[in-house]
């Protein structure tokens, strides 16, 4: 995983200091991949402990382990990876933090009931995991008209969940869904592309997979698979969760 996307995927665990040294890690990148972690420690006006305990919090084994990384980006050709299957696959995995799968299993098994809301494709998703939610005995519905959504949202207490699935996360029906969840105090948990999007400013808790978008003759051929397999592992951890 990329250097930057390591942040994006660990920025909840960042503090400010931690902000400073990524602004300097990005800015002087070819001179960190030979700095000692003595010599950037100097540089960023700290001490060699922080430099660590920073690579660990973005899933590094150390200062080592992080600077072989950068050097391996540096040399590698980002571009023409990202359009193919296995690497979608791959970032997904890589994109997946345990300690966000355990905190939405915990947050859907004490939730009373749990409403998934999605758009078009991404609706069978939806209906995916309101089934294996179902299989452990969790009370869970899914929608696929805004009417309904809001219908079940306005029965809904700040003891029940929302789930919301938009690849893209600027899907305007599931944002108004999100913007009325918010306003009711009501959980949000949202799963989208790896990117930045409007979905995740809204939802409490955020999930992601990597389907960056794809046309081919004017047709939406986004792969999906990615999606898919979030689904499977969250469904899989919720069911040893509940054992």
């Amino acid at each position: 995983m990329y250097f930057e996307d390591r942040v994006r995927k660990f920025e909840y665990k960042l503090n400010d200091t931690d902000d400073q040294i990524i602004d300097y890690i990005v800015k002087n990148r070819k001179q960190v991949v030979n700095a000692s972690i003595q010599s950037l420690a100097a540089n960023l006006f700290t001490v060699p402990n922080t430099i660590i305990r920073f690579s660990k919090k973005l899933g590094y084994d150390g200062y080592a382990h992080l600077k072989n990384s950068l050097k391996e980006e540096l040399h590698s050709d980002h571009e023409k990876q990202e359009d193919s299957l296995q690497y979608n696959l791959k970032t997904t995995f890589d994109l997946i933090d345990i300690d966000i799968i355990e905190k939405v299993s915990k947050m859907i098994y004490e939730a009373k009931r749990v409403l998934f809301f999605g758009v078009g494709d991404t609706a069978l998703f939806c209906e995916m995991m309101t089934k294996n939610l179902k299989i452990a005995g969790k009370e869970s519905d899914f929608f696929i008209h805004r009417h309904e959504i809001i219908h079940g949202i306005n029965q809904l207490n700040n003891e029940g969940i929302l789930f919301l699935i938009s690849l893209s996360g600027e899907t305007s029906q599931v944002l108004e869904v999100a913007e009325l969840g918010k306003e009711k105090g009501i959980k949000i948990i949202s799963l989208t592309h790896f990117n930045r999007n409007a979905l995740q400013k809204l939802a409490d808790v955020n999930l992601f997979c990597f389907t960056p978008k794809k046309l081919l003759n004017g047709y939406n051929i986004t792969d999906k698979t990615p999606l898919m397999a979030i689904i499977r592992t969250l469904s899989e951890f919720y069911w040893n969760f509940t054992k």
